[in-house]
């Protein structure tokens, strides 16, 4: 009985979650609880953690570009952040497999920091800090519609809506509020990991790269304009009383 049932338990674990998935979410409670408990006494040596620009640029800290995916302001912004990198990264890890999978996920994560870090750098705040793993889940976000661009998912965890429309939502809004007021939100970071994310997925997948590539305007036009050359060329026919082969 005893076995019958760790069998069970390890079966429904491994179904829900993957293991790249599983241990980022694990990484990520894990030290949000030792900070959480640490933060009096190791309050300064936590904050080198965060991705501040003054000591990256300045400092060459740029481990922090890492580090700071792994902190967060808390518990709801944990709680948001996990359940998105479940919802969006499991799909993603199953088909990708757990190594290639871990690649895009810092990939983005790096590459969101990096964004944050110029802007943030080219407007004169050196001394902000960012923390959270937003970057890089928002790179998953833009990964899975790109992927299962049908897919029927809940935006907000409330609105039934294609994974392709929710992408291009969040973009926009993201776009939006990253050049308005200052929220204490870094929507630079958000907006840089879905840029870093497309260029990656654009280079890495050739499949991925064709649904990516925009339209061929200039072929289209080219070809609307030997359509209507043909109309007007069979209806000048028409009109002189040509029976002759109509051009298709």
């Amino acid at each position: 009985m005893a076995q019958s049932r760790y069998t069970y338990r390890r079966s429904f674990f491994s179904g829900y979650f993957t293991n790249g998935v599983k241990w980022l979410l694990i990484s990520n409670t894990a030290v949000f609880v030792l900070t959480g408990l640490l933060g009096r006494q190791f309050a300064a040596d936590i904050r080198l953690l965060e991705l501040a620009p003054v000591v990256v640029v300045k400092h060459f800290a740029f481990w922090q570009l890492f580090t700071y995916l792994f902190l967060h302001g808390g518990l709801t912004h944990l709680l948001f952040n996990m359940l998105a990198l479940w919802m969006f990264g499991t799909p993603l890890e199953r088909d990708w497999g757990t190594r290639q999978f871990l690649k895009y996920y810092f990939i983005c994560g790096v590459g969101a920091g990096m964004c944050d870090v110029l802007m943030n750098a080219a407007a004169g705040n050196w001394l902000t800090s960012t923390i959270g793993a937003s970057g890089a889940i928002y790179g998953l976000l833009l990964a899975f519609g790109v992927c299962y661009p049908d897919q029927t998912v809940l935006m907000g965890f409330l609105f039934p809506i294609k994974a392709k429309f929710m992408v291009m939502i969040y973009a926009a809004v993201e776009l939006y509020l990253s050049i308005g007021v200052n929220s204490g939100v870094s929507n630079i970071a958000h907006l840089g990991g879905m840029i870093v994310g497309f260029l990656y997925l654009k280079s890495r997948y050739p499949r991925i790269k064709a649904f990516l590539k925009l339209p061929d305007w200039s072929g289209a036009y080219k070809q609307w304009k030997l359509k209507r050359a043909k109309r007007k060329f069979q209806v000048y026919m028409k009109k002189h009383g040509n029976q002759g082969p109509w051009v298709n």
